[in-house]
């Protein structure tokens, strides 16, 4: 039993092995692995690959962000389990070569001369026939035949009969090499650019994922990859013009890596081409490209789709931002003591700290924009794009930690005969984005709103504008408590309509008419009549700050300005930062977005689909064929009225199509007329058998 069991276990372990193998090198294996292949590729050409997570956390959402990253989707041709299917199909085409590869070169140096007459009459394509040649004319016919249509030949005699068995069309068994080996070489090459040993690396601890947002000076030596590290990979760099870089950046999981490059980057010029819209056109980096080792420089202007080629490294151009713009702007204070201004000055991808009446500010500059084209309604109601000019985006954060983001614009943009400075307010990641509306006045300056709005927020000044407003001054002294009393009132609503809006002022005039036992008409009239000495107090306001700006004249243009300034003032209280941003003026500093890539397997993907292209060409337009001519005496060679030989005729195409019907129809009858057949043919034979010969 014990022999048995042992003798029983090296068939069962290599049973295994032979269906593993057999599984490998199925068909059904190759197509699933190829279908999934393609979808994967469809989506990361559909999905734009490797960019900031924000970027598609915006775009998808919460959700789906989760669902895309947890699929890798985002950098879809590193991912695990991408590099898993290219394994197994590597493995799976190689396995078919190593079991094909043989077979098929065999196939094509063998003529197949021990085909058998019963093999041969089973073929398709089988015909028989007499001749009256002697063996030697027929043989001589037929080899000339054969090397007329382009076969190779040979001749064997056996047991008195005579094989001439002929083939073409060898390099259809060499295109199905090729195929398989050109997928081999295409898979291999793509594997070398990969991220395969990258993630092999920090599998392992060598190299370490960096998360958080360091300058370069600063991200730990665990991230950092020395020259010549990888043999392939994709990173990218952002440099400011004037200045130089020499790493670049590898997006790995959820943060990067840093790869050292064997020579600098300076960037000596940027310059964007505008079309009239302001939209970019193209845009250009002139760089000079220093050696660490030797020293050697190299200067040109790298162009959109025009990359520069350097130490086998490939630089492209890939997109432009700011490279830190110096900003220059007014804080004016819209909290406290309003209409308090500073003239301050920022740089873009840094804090701004300064104080208001010892309350500290910080304002995180993160990017600044000098076109911002637009889709406006023209005149004619037609919908046209306009430049609304530069314009700066910040965060102000609280004292939480909370962040709310602002775009604020330097010049004011013109809607319906009206202009205004515009500012744009996102309250959270994805949010929409929601614009504050300031009128400017008559020097398109933000100053009179300011002014007004710093009048509103003076108690003293309301009080002394209310008390005017209801005559106290002109009050005998047994009114004046009565009068005074109205007028705190007039106050505190001119106070909460700036403090919380038209909303606010409606809630409290009506508790202060429910205490007084008011309602229906006379609640209505009161009410009313409140609004209307509220609305009275800020016009006299405006007028005193129109005044102090030395406006003499009230023209139609400053009572729309009087509107448009109210309804500001309604929703400052819901603009959450304590100061406005007023841009001023600005040095712009522009910053180059290069892709550096260093790619030696794409010799290897070229040089695979060269062989690919070939091989489906050879299996396409290459036919392999086979023709066999069994030549048997029936009679004497001394007697001129009997049929010295039998022919027996068989061909086959591993195509099998319709185009070898007629070859082979063609080869019988020319050889049949050459050899001088009296036209018998053998009885058809089953279709169904393909009859190959031993």
């Amino acid at each position: 039993m014990t022999s048995q069991a042992q003798s029983a276990s090296p068939r069962r372990r290599r049973s295994l092995w032979s269906r593993l193998f057999t599984w490998l090198t199925s068909m059904n294996l190759a197509i699933a692995l190829l279908s999934i292949l393609a979808i994967a590729s469809v989506i990361g050409t559909v999905l734009q690959q490797n960019q900031p997570f924000n970027d598609y956390l915006i775009e998808f959402g919460p959700f789906w962000f989760e669902v895309f990253g947890t699929l890798g989707l985002f950098d879809v041709y590193s991912v695990g389990w991408f590099v898993v299917i290219l394994l197994f199909l590597l493995a799976s085409t190689s396995a078919c070569l190593i079991r094909n590869t043989p077979v098929f070169l065999r196939d094509i140096r063998s003529f197949r001369l021990n085909a058998q007459e019963k093999s041969l009459q089973a073929f398709k394509h089988s015909q028989q026939f007499d001749s009256p040649l002697p063996a030697d004319e027929i043989i001589q016919r037929s080899q000339g035949l054969f090397a007329r249509l382009g076969y190779k030949a040979r001749v064997k005699q056996r047991d008195g009969e005579i094989l001439i068995a002929a083939r073409k069309g060898g390099l259809n068994r060499i295109g199905y090499i090729l195929t398989h080996l050109g997928m081999v070489v295409i898979l291999v090459g793509g594997l070398i650019d990969s991220k395969m040993y990258l993630k092999t690396l920090n599998t392992l601890g060598v190299v370490e994922v960096e998360t958080r947002d360091l300058p370069v000076s600063q991200v730990p030596e665990e991230s950092h990859l020395p020259p010549g590290s990888l043999a392939g990979f994709r990173g990218s760099v952002n440099i400011p013009e004037g200045k130089w870089g020499d790493v670049a950046f590898i997006g790995l999981k959820d943060g990067y890596v840093v790869q050292n490059l064997p020579f600098k980057i300076e960037v000596n010029d940027f310059f964007v081409e505008f079309y009239d819209t302001g939209m970019p056109k193209s845009f250009n980096s002139n760089v000079t490209l220093t050696d660490k080792d030797t020293g050697e420089t190299l200067t040109e202007t790298i162009r959109v789709n025009h990359p520069l080629k350097y130490q086998g490294y490939n630089i492209f151009q890939s997109s432009f931002g700011d490279g830190g713009s110096e900003i220059e702007f007014d804080a004016w204070q819209l909290a406290g003591k309003t209409g308090t201004r500073q003239a301050l000055e920022g740089t873009v991808n840094q804090d701004r700290t300064f104080e208001f009446a010892g309350e500290k500010h910080t304002i995180e500059f993160t990017d600044f924009s000098l076109y911002n084209v637009n889709p406006t309604e023209g005149p004619d109601g037609s919908t046209e794009n306009t430049n609304f000019g530069p314009s700066v985006t910040f965060r102000v954060r609280d004292a939480a930690g909370q962040a709310v983001e602002y775009e604020n614009y330097f010049q004011p943009v013109d809607f319906d005969g009206t202009r205004y400075f515009l500012s744009g307010v996102t309250r959270s990641v994805g949010g929409p984005q929601q614009f504050l509306f300031i009128p400017a006045d008559r020097n398109n300056s933000i100053e009179t709103f300011m002014a007004f709005y710093a009048k509103l927020n003076d108690e003293k000044a309301i009080a002394r504008i209310a008390a005017e407003l209801i005559g106290q001054t002109r009050a005998s002294e047994g009114d004046q408590e009565m009068r005074s009393s109205a007028a705190r009132s007039i106050s505190n609503l001119v106070q909460v309509f700036v403090a919380d809006g038209f909303s606010g002022l409606s809630e409290t005039v009506n508790e202060t008419l429910a205490q007084r036992g008011l309602s229906g008409e006379a609640a209505d009239r009161a009410q009313e009549s409140s609004f209307r000495v509220v609305q009275s107090v800020f016009m006299r306001a405006y007028m005193e700050t129109l005044q102090e700006q030395g406006v003499e004249e009230f023209s139609q243009r400053d009572e729309t300005f009087f509107e448009d300034a109210l309804d500001v003032v309604t929703v400052i209280p819901d603009y959450g930062s304590p100061i406005y941003v007023a841009p001023t003026g600005f040095t712009h500093i522009q910053s180059t977005g290069l892709e550096i890539t260093r790619s030696p397997g794409m010799f290897w993907v070229y040089l695979g689909s060269l062989m690919l292209t070939m091989g489906i060409f050879m299996l396409f337009y290459i036919h392999y064929r086979r023709l066999w001519v069994l030549i048997k005496p029936t009679g004497s060679d001394h007697d001129d009225d009997a049929a010295h030989h039998r022919l027996v005729i068989a061909g086959t195409d591993a195509r099998k199509n319709i185009d070898f019907d007629q070859a082979f129809a063609q080869f019988s009858n020319e050889l049949q007329r050459q050899t001088g057949s009296n036209g018998k043919k053998n009885p058809p034979s089953d279709p169904d058998n393909s009859g190959r010969p031993e």
